[in-house]
């Protein structure tokens, strides 16, 4: 390791050399207010101090690795540490650039500081970045007008940022001379033999804290080598990560927890993987490709309608609809092992009934859904070992026994349970009304996405009103014991229609529908507690 000194005028500008931000790195993220920082530490240097001197501004570090070139090719160097403000610096060289009569001045920081001028190909940039962040830079580089698609990346932004800075009476010429000759910088060039992740490490302590996502990628890029990591990036990390976006973090977590049987806290994400992989000598390339693999899984559970098989698609919605992550670590496994074969169409299908059963029946039990953390993730592992010839009978043999409700602690609670009112509630309420009605087998399928709960006794009952006459002495009593529960609960698209309607009104309403659900009312003289805990 070589660390130095000097001006970042003598780092940028040095001949027949090119930056390259590796794709470990995540794009570039500052924002306003790490720009405005920058404009603030500029204008300072602007004024001479007390003593009539100019002061140097120290930016931090530029950690860089040397990369092998051909003797006569331009020198390249990975960026470990320092992307932000030379990515940010070089915009600022552009606006300088743009915005100055002096055409010598503009000349110079083109062919000293901004491209290799007899280089062709990306080895024209002094600055490579990230692939995401590159047209955005190139078109800035080149002068070229800027696309609608590239006005919202943070590579745009700053620019605007700071071209707004500049057309403010600034001396672009004092501008340009402050950024040469008054930006120090510590320079630290790492050696071949040197381990660059190691490094990135222990400077992360340092600027925008970094996702549990950014250090996973940062961990596996650090480790493949440089002439594999575009290729690996394009097939295995790019997709992922564009299909899953902020949801890649809790994707790996689940992973980590299907594979390794336990829970993992979404904090220790990356220090799980890292000493997984470090303790066991997994390989690395092999690593990724997993994870790429169960990120295809992932992507499929959060959004069903990417799965071809309609079957499975209409199972997952359902699982989507209820809100339970936790079981996330036991779907990966068995849609791994159906997308290999080992487990058919109907068996994954009864499996996530079984879980979508589970998770209503604690629900409406009011047993509480913390303690399915500790559950779901060792549940494939446990029914591998106990029944290695039948998952599907594994799987319900030990939910059974991890606090799955009977029939009849079911039904007890089904009747009395006020779990509509709950948050998740509405949506599990919604969820076993559409499968009672499904259960009447319809000859065309019922559109339940244009369907509401309805309660048939209303949310609010006024003084004076019907229902308070209706309901009798004891309607307050009535009201709260019985409005959320399943039997005053039913499935209709006229919800604002209804309302606070009596229930003679709504029962001709309801005659008109076509749900077996509503049937019930049909007949009915009156609808009070009796008849709800009936129904």
């Amino acid at each position: 390791m070589k660390a130095t000194e000097t001006h970042l005028q003598l780092i940028i500008s040095r001949a027949e050399q090119q930056f390259i931000v590796p794709l470990f790195q995540r794009p570039y993220s500052w924002d306003k207010k790490e720009w405005q920082d920058l404009w603030n530490d500029l204008l300072e240097l602007f004024e001479p101090d007390e003593h009539g001197k100019f002061k140097n501004h120290f930016l931090g570090s530029i950690v860089t690795i040397p990369v092998a070139s051909v003797p006569h090719g331009i020198a390249k160097y990975v960026l470990i540490d320092g992307q932000q403000r030379l990515t940010t610096l070089f915009i600022l060289l552009m606006l300088i650039r743009n915005n100055t009569m002096n055409q010598q001045l503009a000349k110079k920081i083109v062919v000293q500081q901004l491209v290799n001028e007899f280089a062709e190909g990306l080895d024209y940039y002094r600055l490579l970045p990230t692939q995401q962040d590159r047209p955005a830079f190139q078109t800035l580089v080149q002068r070229q007008p800027i696309p609608l698609e590239l006005e919202s990346t943070q590579i745009i932004k700053c620019y605007y940022f700071f071209d707004k800075k500049l057309k403010k009476n600034i001396d672009i010429e004092k501008l340009s001379q402050i950024i040469s000759n008054q930006l120090t910088v510590v320079s630290i060039v790492l050696d071949h033999d040197e381990n660059p992740h190691l490094v990135f490490e222990s400077l992360n302590a340092r600027g925008k804290s970094l996702t549990q996502a950014d250090l996973i990628r940062n961990y596996f890029f650090m480790r493949i080598p440089v002439d594999k990591q575009e290729e690996i990036f394009d097939r295995d990390w790019q997709p992922m990560q564009k299909a899953l976006g902020d949801s890649l973090t809790e994707c790996i977590r689940h992973y980590l927890m299907a594979i390794k049987a336990t829970d993992v806290k979404k904090t220790e994400v990356y220090i799980t993987l890292k000493n997984r992989i470090d303790n066991t000598k997994i390989d690395i390339l092999n690593s990724l490709k997993e994870i790429a693999t169960y990120a295809g899984y992932y992507q499929r559970i959060i959004y069903p309608e990417y799965e071809s098989n309609l079957n499975i698609q209409r199972a997952l919605k359902r699982i989507k609809r209820i809100e339970i992550t936790v079981a996330y670590s036991l779907l990966l496994r068995c849609y791994h092992d159906y997308a290999q074969d080992y487990l058919s169409e109907t068996d994954f299908c009864n499996i996530l009934h079984f879980v979508e059963n589970l998770v209503i029946r604690r629900s409406v039990c009011n047993l509480p859904s913390n303690t399915l953390n500790k559950i779901f993730p060792i549940v494939y592992r446990e029914a591998q070992s106990n029944h290695p010839t039948n998952l599907v009978r594994g799987v319900a043999h030990i939910l059974q026994n991890k606090g799955y409700p009977n029939d009849a602690e079911f039904k007890e609670s089904l009747s009395t349970t006020n779990f509509y009112s709950r948050s998740e509630g509405r949506e599990r309420t919604k969820l076993i009304l559409e499968s009672i009605e499904s259960n009447y087998q319809h000859k065309e399928p019922v559109d339940f996405e244009n369907l509401s709960i309805e309660h048939i006794m209303p949310q609010v009952i006024k003084n004076g009103s019907w229902w308070q006459s209706h309901l009798g002495e004891e309607w307050e009593t009535v009201h709260e014991l019985c409005l959320h529960t399943l039997g005053n609960l039913t499935l209709t698209g006229y919800n604002s229609e209804l309302s606070n309607k009596s229930f003679p009104e709504k029962q001709k309403e309801l005659a008109q529908s076509h749900l077996e659900l509503n049937r019930y009312f049909v007949s009915l003289s009156e609808w009070k507690k009796e008849q709800i805990e009936e129904r």
